[in-house]
């Protein structure tokens, strides 16, 4: 068999794996995706698309439903916890003449998982597999195999690559034996799920950063399955506390009354509590299997940035492979995947997220009211406003590879 025939392998069907499986079934390409769960996980995750990548999103037919399953956020902003003021807002409409999509959609992952496989179904050389767990790695010098557990126990499959999507924990990444430098934040996060609405109630707009020394906090509105909307509220845990201190009933009422004190209880659909690091891998390809995603890079929630530059690794990777695969670029360029996507993320998720958190929860007096400052003198200057939400929405990072193509 020619070694063009088989299909690119992919570990993971979350949002990477499957944006992954479609940019190359596009092209033509056969893939097979082998996800552990056996459904799609539905639990509140990442939501937050930025430009540049609804941009990517366009390229595979996906920005519509993206749109008309999630929100349009065009603003953002960063308060004052305690003073319950606003310090700064800004407007992705500035970016107008730089991007065909001035504006943020916060559309559930989950939502976008089920896009693609919908979409990759009309391609039958392209196949999504649940409940097949990948228990071990094979690496040749002119393909790959791995081994899954199934319903009918194990299966081998041979490809020509392997893209690792699995996620943090990933086992390709841990089957290459390639280190995740970094480290975990001692307090753990907490995420609660309510249909108040914060925006007609406080002003507060779709995604917003409150700073405090005590209990930093985030909010972010999701449209839901049923379109009605849902708010998520993001607040940090005291390290030590268990999950009964943080998640029982009374202690998520307690932290939603101080957050923003109302009549009556708060309805909470939703919540978890979960650990957050701030890792990348040590490189992000061996031979013929890649790392995209959180298998290569994790990061703190706080800028919706992790998923965005995932989703910027998997287009990246389908079009090197895409191109390798038809003769238009030699198997030499995929140094280049490690060279450019390990580096950007290092600049523009993990030093964003990081600086991002330091702002959220500074506790010197001055040093927040210069924050303040700061915030308030960008939003107030339309050339620093949009050199800003250029770095944010991560249109310059995109500009940058461009430019060192070129």
């Amino acid at each position: 068999m020619k070694t063009d025939e088989r299909p690119i392998l992919i570990a993971g069907g979350g949002p990477v794996g499957v944006v992954t499986a479609l940019a190359l079934a596009k092209r033509g390409i056969p893939v097979k995706v082998f996800e552990a769960q056996t459904e799609i996980n539905d639990s509140p995750r990442a939501s937050t698309l930025h430009p540049a990548t609804l941009e990517m999103l366009a390229e595979l037919d996906l920005l519509g439903e993206v749109t008309t399953q999630g929100l349009v956020a065009r603003t953002f902003q960063f308060w004052d916890r305690p003073a319950r003021r606003l310090v700064a807002e800004f407007d992705h409409a500035i970016l107008a003449q730089d991007t065909t999509c001035p504006y943020v959609v916060q559309c559930e992952q989950h939502k976008i998982v089920k896009m693609c496989i919908d979409k990759l179904a009309a391609h039958p050389h392209a196949s999504v597999s649940f409940g097949t767990p990948v228990e071990s790695v094979e690496t040749h010098a002119d393909g790959v195999a791995i081994t899954v557990a199934g319903a009918n126990g194990s299966e081998r499959f041979e490809g020509s690559y392997l893209v690792g999507a699995d996620g943090g924990r990933s086992l390709v990444r841990k089957a290459l034996n390639i280190a995740f430098d970094g480290y975990t934040f001692p307090e753990r996060f907490l995420v609660l799920t309510t249909p108040f609405d914060f925006g007609t109630e406080h002003g507060v707009a779709f995604r917003a950063y409150f700073s405090d020394p005590d209990e930093w906090a985030n909010l972010f509105k999701v449209a839901g399955d049923d379109g009605k909307g849902r708010w998520r509220a993001v607040f940090p845990t005291l390290p030590g506390q268990t999950d009964e201190e943080v998640m029982s009933d009374e202690a998520c009422e307690s932290r939603l009354q101080k957050f923003f004190p109302k009549t009556g209880r708060y309805d909470i659909f939703h919540r978890n509590i979960y650990r957050v690091h701030q890792r990348v891998a040590v490189r992000f390809r061996e031979g013929r299997v890649f790392l995209a995603g959180d298998s290569a890079h994790v990061n703190n929630p706080i800028g919706g940035l992790g998923l965005n530059s995932g989703i910027h690794d998997a287009t990246h990777l389908a079009e090197l492979l895409a191109d390798v695969r038809a003769g238009k670029r030699p198997e030499s360029v995929f140094e280049s995947y490690d060279a450019i996507r390990r580096p950007t993320n290092i600049e523009y998720v993990q030093q964003q997220t990081i600086a991002n958190k330091k702002r959220l929860e500074e506790r010197d007096p001055a040093a927040r009211e210069a924050n303040f400052e700061a915030l308030r003198k960008t939003a107030a200057d339309p050339a620093a406003h949009r050199a800003f939400l250029l770095r944010t929405s991560l249109i310059e990072s995109v500009r940058k590879i461009k430019a060192a193509a070129e």
